[in-house]
């Protein structure tokens, strides 16, 4: 019996991912090529439906990888690669994009949220038919579950939803995803705001921690996160949302269970506290970090490495897309 198919793809749109993306994605990513037939995608077609510049991109779609590479994903078990190698992606999200309602696009929240932070005048139209590529991302390796966050659920309703119009009009294509949703680190947010969501387009520097940054700046970032009235370490998402964001890190890197932690620093105060988490981010992220600095000296063995994982994901890709080809009445290629 074939391993279930996952499928999921991360954007190249920083020079470090941060400790929700480590978190919500990657750690996920790592743990589900245990047992499934997992592909894994750095989405440089996403990252230029907004303003960027190419040597940039380029730049960081090496550093996705590489960090990917670093935190645990093995070639060898999983496909990783990157997206424009594998024109496919191009093509479906055309096709699905002939059957998405104008209204149904204009409903994604994402896009709302993304043009009223960039400009309405400026969202290009890149950036409205986001989620209809995203959902080609999936289809086209006819996945079987999708690690998503709470915010990318409404995207994977839309890809499911349109491989449900798809196999009705044109018969049974399309695997439906379900939603893969690891929900203890859902709310991992800002350190200097603890009531938004730790995020690179809108987070402050010193509310992030990258998985890249020095041990020395990540300990000042724990120790000057912003805490609450009192001195007791406990879980309280309304009164105390800076420490509970903090429990929540530190149960989340550790597998400590919340409750356990309270009864730990009962009596000691925030000082302690924070001083075990900033180590425990820090003995997280400095073995990846070294390991993505190894992987990037390297560029030719880890182009290398990409090339692998698009040539794995292309056979994949165009047994889908023939499929898609034919359904939909395109006339073969001589």
């Amino acid at each position: 019996m074939a391993s279930p198919r996952v499928f999921s793809g991360i954007q190249p749109t920083a020079d470090s991912f941060h400790l929700g993306n480590y978190l919500g994605a990657v750690r996920q990513y790592v743990a589900m090529q245990e047992g499934n037939d997992a592909f894994y995608c750095v989405v440089d077609l996403h990252a230029i439906t907004v303003d960027y510049r190419p040597e940039a991109l380029r730049r960081r779609s090496r550093i996705a990888a590489a960090q990917l590479f670093a935190a645990g994903l093995d070639p060898e078990r999983s496909t990783v690669f990157v997206q424009s190698h594998v024109r496919e992606h191009s093509e479906l999200a055309w096709v699905l994009i002939c059957l998405t309602g104008m209204g149904e696009a204009a409903r994604m929240t994402q896009f709302k949220d993304k043009s009223a932070r960039y400009g309405e005048a400026s969202a290009s139209v890149g950036l409205f038919t986001y989620p209809i590529l995203q959902a080609a991302d999936i289809l086209l390796y006819q996945a079987d579950a999708v690690p998503v966050g709470a915010d990318q659920k409404q995207h994977l309703e839309l890809t499911r939803d349109l491989a449900q119009r798809f196999n009705h009009r044109f018969g049974e294509t399309f695997t439906l995803p379900r939603p893969h949703i690891v929900k203890e680190v859902e709310k991992i947010t800002d350190l200097q705001d603890p009531t938004a969501k730790m995020s690179k387009s809108s987070s402050s520097p010193g509310g992030i921690l990258d998985v890249l940054e020095q041990p020395g700046p990540l300990r000042k970032k724990v120790m000057r996160a912003v805490t609450d009235t009192g001195t007791e370490v406990l879980a309280d998402d309304e009164n105390k949302p800076g420490v509970t964001n903090l429990l929540r890190i530190q149960s989340a890197l550790t597998g400590t269970p919340i409750p356990e932690l309270e009864a730990r620093y009962a009596g000691q105060g925030y000082g302690a506290f924070k001083k075990d988490v900033a180590e425990v981010v820090v003995e997280t992220f400095t073995p990846i970090r070294e390991r993505t600095e190894k992987l990037l000296a390297d560029e030719t063995e880890l182009d290398r490495m990409l090339a692998v994982g698009a040539a794995r994901a292309r056979a994949v890709a165009a047994e889908t897309m023939a499929t898609v080809r034919d359904r939909v009445g395109f006339l073969p290629a001589s």
